[in-house]
């Protein structure tokens, strides 16, 4: 009997193709299975980090619900995200936001920059003044621009806001005292020179809302994020206020009440390397402080000072119109200080609307760069104002 025929080995060069092959299924599967780990640790390793880089103001405490990635438009967002004083008495958190996106911006791609781009939603910032400090809250000497820079790779080119608010609370006067604008809609543009422009003041800040529910409020910038003290120009813009939604206001810091009228206001500032100039332009329309019910009040100190600030607004009224506007100067350094952008913006801003509309307020708050006030002139009403 014959024996049956061997069957001929494989030859060695099939042999290695064979284990190859099976070398490189075996690495796919195991890149697929750390890709998808990494996808689903993602989350909760940048919730890990966003905590950590929110929480290096050691007066503030940040705190977010949740974090959802992105990958295919290479963003990912941070939902619920607050910061809250954790030092002294102040019941509301210094910012708060439903959601913030953080992403690259796809556009600059043309200009062969890859970039970042901040979008957020209804977010509010809360600022309070108290008779001390740890019952005001003004977010002064936080390293806030730090912290969005470090929370994304790239560097942040622009912002987007959305629906957004800013509130001037306090808390210990009577009465309690809630200023605000609301539904506010923002864009920052240009912040790292993307399109290589040579003008100084390249990045731009434009923002349109209203305050108290009721009056058109505009703000325009041009600035230089790479000076190293601040360079700006900047115009705000408040149009048909009524004044009498600021009673608490005037009340709590100056002792008046406004009867009727409406108050407009024009802000222009320039800060060259440090050096800022500018000049408040308010306007009282229809304005009434005294009434005769204010001779019945119990308070004949308050009745007096009424009194004596309704005179002086009479006499300085233009009786054709009824109207009350001057032009208040104002200028001020901060080459020597350490307040950055953010700051020397906001004193200006928050120290010439009480110059405007509280004068007897003047000076009475401690400034981060002080400023100096002149004398106001009788003047026309700003421009695009009607009587």
């Amino acid at each position: 009997m014959q024996q049956a025929a061997e069957s001929p080995s494989p030859a060695p060069a099939e042999t290695k193709k064979r284990l190859w092959g099976r070398i490189a299924i075996i690495a796919a599967l195991i890149l697929v299975i750390l890709v998808i780990a990494a996808r689903v640790a993602m989350p909760y390793t940048l919730r890990w980090y966003v905590n950590r880089t929110i929480n290096k103001n050691p007066l503030y405490q940040g705190k977010i619900d949740d974090i959802d990635v992105h990958l295919w438009r290479g963003a990912y967002t941070i939902k619920n995200i607050r910061l809250l004083k954790v030092t002294g008495d102040v019941p509301v958190p210094l910012y708060i936001a439903k959601k913030i996106d953080l992403q690259i911006e796809w556009g600059a791609l043309i200009h062969r920059r890859v970039v970042g781009q901040v979008v957020m939603y209804e977010p509010q910032i809360n600022f309070v003044a108290g008779p001390s400090d740890s019952q005001s809250q003004t977010g002064a000497g936080g390293p806030w621009l730090e912290v969005i820079r470090e929370l994304f790779p790239f560097q942040i080119n622009s912002c987007l806001i959305h629906d957004a608010s800013i509130h001037f609370r306090t808390y210990q006067t009577t009465p309690q005292v809630d200023v605000y604008l609301s539904q506010i809609e923002a864009s920052i543009e240009n912040l790292t020179n993307i399109r290589r422009e040579a003008t100084p003041l390249l990045a731009t800040i434009k923002a349109e809302g209203t305050a108290m529910d009721q009056a058109r409020f505009e703000y325009r910038m041009k600035l230089n994020p790479f000076s190293y003290h601040p360079h700006f120009e900047l115009a705000v813009r408040l149009i048909g206020l009524d004044v009498t939604k600021l009673n608490d206001l005037s009340r709590a810091f100056a002792g008046i009440d406004f009867e009727h009228g409406f108050f407009d206001l024009v802000i222009e500032a320039n800060a060259h390397y440090g050096q800022i100039t500018g000049y408040v332009k308010p306007l009282f329309r229809n304005l009434q402080i005294l009434s005769w019910k204010d001779v019945v009040k119990d308070n004949p100190i308050e009745f007096f000072w009424e009194v004596v600030v309704g005179v002086t607004a009479g006499a300085l009224t233009n009786w054709n119109r009824d109207q009350l506007a001057t032009l208040i100067p104002f200028s001020g350094s901060s080459a020597n200080s350490s307040a950055d952008i953010l700051a020397t913006v906001g004193n200006v801003l928050r120290n010439a609307f009480i110059r405007a509309y509280l004068p007897r307020f003047q000076g009475t708050s401690p400034d981060i760069n002080p400023l100096e006030f002149g004398k106001a002139s009788i003047t026309e009403p700003p421009s695009g104002v009607e009587p």
